[in-house]
């Protein structure tokens, strides 16, 4: 059961959470330190409560502190306020708060600062924690609820408790088999058994839409897994399952998967890169806070805007980033991987600067007609659809010639081809399912409109 906030903590009128500490491991560390609070607010943006931010007078004076994220929550006093960006309110007086801007455009008012809801459960994690709370998975909770009441062993390396001195994690241990089958209940819209509650608690702190938990194997691995779904017309777990392989042999920094089979069903086995062994975490943020985006107005955003936060922002090697950053673009034209939004691109924080992590959740997406586009644009001025000609026009965003983003080009679709039989052994595929994927979501010979290979 979910522990109930300290009545000072609610709002009487309401019952909604007043406030809430945020807690983080620095870098190295294998403890969490309190680090400030987050408040809400009367005012209502986009549909929620404001909730603003103020790091600790402790946290301030704490050798070693970093900011959350330069761009929204620069390491100074006073108080932030996501509605107006770039502003801070209580700061001493002629100190500069704000680091380097990432993109050429303004950052967009919000009702959380991204770097704090990138900590928070998604779609599928508010639907664990929705029926968990009142068996409605499409009732409204705050986002200090659902921050609250997701575990603790979340994505990136914030937590969110109840109090500022005393800290207690949230979240027990399951096995894999106990995790499918609370997946599975969820997805059905079922109520939970005592004995799988620990288990659903596994999977409300991760984000994304589909069934999956968090785990650590035997080994000490932190882990993802990610379960089938009852809406599934399609071998989805295999599919992803070939699309990060065949990304590794593009030459793709990609996280490591593998499929297992759990009670007849098949489980997509990914090593998480925001743990250490040691207990260390990594803070990361999403692209969707690099850009300063709103969920809603990401469809504006593109990869060219991403190339450019590459360019003029502190990142760690831009040039080796930029040309990481655009191999994905090609990749996820090649695979049909055309759910590439915003936070399904993150770069780890270490307080000063951005190294893009391992490339995750390169989904194949199930093709409804010859052509297909983008979530986010390949293109300065717009262009989306899933074609490598588009990919070849997005080149001098990320400072290659024509002659080079063509090898790039040829070189994923060349590996993509060598590669698919030992990729989809991996997966587990079957003939058919192989069969499917080829020529629709691998390679579908839409993208090679308009585009003729480099000799």
């Amino acid at each position: 059961m979910i522990s109930k906030a300290a009545p000072e903590n609610v709002d009487p009128r309401t019952g909604e959470l007043l406030r809430l500490y945020v807690w983080v491991w620095l870098p190295g560390q294998t403890e969490p330190v309190p680090a400030g609070v987050l408040t809400r607010t009367d005012r209502i943006l986009a549909g929620d409560p404001v909730i603003t931010f103020t790091y600790g007078r402790t946290y301030l004076q704490r050798r070693g502190a970093i900011s959350l994220f330069d761009a929204e929550l620069p390491l100074t006093s006073g108080t932030f306020d996501p509605s107006r960006p770039g502003e801070v309110t209580g700061a001493f007086a002629g100190r500069s708060a704000f680091g380097r801007t990432l993109v050429s455009r303004p950052r967009q008012p919000l009702p959380l600062h991204g770097c704090v809801r990138d900590g928070g459960p998604d779609a599928w994690g508010r639907r664990v924690i929705n029926l968990r709370r009142a068996s409605d998975p499409n009732q409204y909770l705050s986002e200090l609820t659902y921050l609250r009441e997701s575990g603790s062993d979340r994505i990136g390396a914030l937590d969110f408790q109840d109090s500022p001195q005393q800290y207690e994690p949230r979240g027990g241990s399951a096995t894999l088999e106990q995790l499918l089958a609370a997946a599975e209940r969820l997805d059905a819209g079922e109520p939970l058994p005592p004995d799988l509650l620990a288990a659903a608690g596994r999977g409300t702190s991760i984000g994304g839409a589909r069934p999956k938990a968090l785990l650590t194997d035997d080994s000490g691995r932190s882990l993802i897994a990610k379960f089938p779904s009852s809406t599934d017309i399609r071998p989805a777990v295999r599919a992803e399952a070939v699309s990060m392989l065949l990304a590794g042999h593009a030459g793709l920094d990609v996280a490591r998967v593998e499929v297992r089979a759990v009670d007849k069903r098949d489980v997509l086995i990914v090593e998480r890169f925001d743990r250490g062994r040691d207990g260390t975490r990594r803070a990361l943020v999403s692209g969707l806070t690099i850009l300063g985006e709103h969920e809603m107005g990401a469809r504006h955003a593109s990869y060219a805007d991403l190339a450019e936060s590459i360019r003029v922002g502190p990142w760690t090697e831009p040039g080796m980033t930029l040309q990481e950053m655009y191999r994905r673009l090609v990749f996820n034209v090649c695979a049909g991987n055309t759910d590439d939004h915003l936070r399904n691109h993150a770069a780890f924080w270490d307080g000063s600067h951005l190294t893009l992590t391992p490339a995750y959740d390169l989904e194949p997406v199930a093709r409804r007609g010859r052509e297909a586009s983008h979530a986010i644009a390949l293109t300065r001025d717009g262009r989306r659809d899933s074609r490598l000609r588009t990919a070849l026009a997005a080149a001098a965003e990320f400072h290659l010639t024509q002659a080079a983003a063509r090898d790039a080009i040829d070189d994923v679709v060349d590996a993509i081809r060598r590669h698919w039989d030992e990729a989809c052994d991996q997966a587990r595929l079957t003939e058919a399912e192989r069969n499917g994927l080829w020529g629709r979501e691998f390679l579908n010979a839409y993208i090679f409109e308009g585009y003729a290979a480099s000799d």
